[in-house]
């Protein structure tokens, strides 16, 4: 399959460009859907860099992070972690919702984020690893009306003095995006493009629980070149995820659609 590269329409690709070249560390913000980690996979594969990324959840546990000491034919070794191995190579490093890990998980970050650079191996050898020179570290984050995220701590957030912010793009943006992977349907896809953020501004003051992303979007044209009618498909994307929160917030979504695509 085709690599689709990102759609640069507010000039981050740029702006990490910039950090990378001063060897500033990188946040992202936005919601869900928004096109981070397009941005980021994008950005490395430009610069032909390695990227390592790691993808924070409440499961995720410091020996993601640092490694595991294993037992093979009776020998005790000690199975480096992504951030290590990253630090070792001069990787590009990629922490995906950073602020869904645990307190401790954060902590161990701190101490490799910080000016020095470096992180004491206390589970093994208690080696200092010092990250090489181009070390580069990228986190993004999702709003906290996102379920399991929290406040990242201050003294983390300082470790990332660039701050990109990412929103949903402007209609005429999303349409060049999603014609990217589908082509034909341009009348319809408009007007789901005109649903998602009709749903999106209700998510935003709270009227309605759930935020259709990008991929949404993408996903509505890609039934549309299977045949399927853009009423049929505009329910199946973004109507009946609503049932999760009962009949009446599905109800709401539903009569929006009917109102865009006729019933």
């Amino acid at each position: 399959m085709e690599q689709i590269s990102y759609l640069d329409w507010n000039n981050s690709a740029q702006i990490l460009e910039k950090a990378y070249e001063t060897g500033l560390f990188v946040l992202i913000i936005g919601p869900k859907g928004t096109g981070k980690t397009s941005l980021v996979r994008d950005f490395a594969k430009k610069k032909g860099i390695n990227l390592e990324s790691i993808n924070f959840s409440l499961r995720t546990r410091e020996s993601h992070l640092i490694g595991t000491k294993t037992l093979n034919d009776g020998t005790v070794s000690f199975d480096e972690g992504l951030l290590i191995k990253s630090m070792r190579e001069g990787d590009m490093l990629y922490l995906d919702e950073i602020n869904s890990a645990e307190a401790d998980v954060l902590l161990r970050l701190d101490e490799a984020l910080d000016d020095r650079r470096q992180i004491a191996l206390k589970e093994s050898t208690g080696e200092v690893v010092k990250a090489k020179e181009n070390w580069f570290v990228v986190a993004t984050i999702n709003p906290l009306t996102h379920s399991g995220t929290k406040e990242l701590p201050p003294q983390l957030l300082s470790r990332f003095p660039v701050r990109i912010r990412l929103e949903y793009p402007p209609e005429n943006i999303e349409l060049e995006i999603v014609k990217k992977h589908v082509s034909g349907h341009e009348a319809e896809i408009i007007q789901a493009i005109k649903l998602a953020n009709t749903l999106r501004q209700a998510a935003a003051v709270e009227e309605l629980f759930y935020s259709p992303s990008l991929r949404e979007t993408i996903a509505f044209g890609k039934l549309l070149e299977k045949g399927m009618s853009a009423k049929e498909a505009a329910n199946f994307v973004f109507g009946n995820v609503y049932t999760q929160w009962g009949n009446i917030e599905y109800q709401k979504v539903s009569d929006i659609i009917t109102s865009m695509f006729g019933s």
